[in-house]
């Protein structure tokens, strides 16, 4: 369904820095830089980074999320570590399961340097 997603950033060196360690705990390489912008790509899809193009400031989208499958909790908690040690700020609840009304998932929620959330999700066999 979806192509690509793009964040918009203030700063791209420290988000790239953000980004390059969160999404390094998924096996993605660091972004690589394209003008106003870094694109992380994977066999899945892309996730980009920009500096708006349209010169206005960058904002976080309230109620916006952008989340990364993770295939374990143990890469959900390294995801999670990464972006705390690189600017990141841990939002919602812990990191951990939480029963759903599809069954127990493995959230890890962060806000990275710009403010926009993130999270890494695994869902456990049944």
């Amino acid at each position: 369904m979806f192509s690509h997603v793009m964040l918009g950033v203030k700063d791209l060196e420290v988000s790239k820095k953000f980004y390059d360690a969160v999404l390094g705990t998924l096996g993605v390489g660091p972004g690589v830089a394209n003008k106003n912008r870094y694109f992380y790509r994977s066999p899945t899809g892309t996730f980009a980074i920009s500096t708006p193009i349209n010169g206005e400031p960058a904002t976080s989208g309230n109620g916006s999320t952008t989340g990364f499958l993770v295939q374990s909790a143990e890469q959900g908690n390294a995801f999670h570590a990464a972006g705390m040690a690189n600017g990141g700020v841990t939002c919602e609840d812990p990191p951990g399961l939480r029963e759903g009304p599809t069954g127990a998932l493995y959230l890890a929620y962060l806000r990275d340097p710009d403010g926009n959330k993130i999270c890494a999700l695994h869902r456990p066999a049944k």
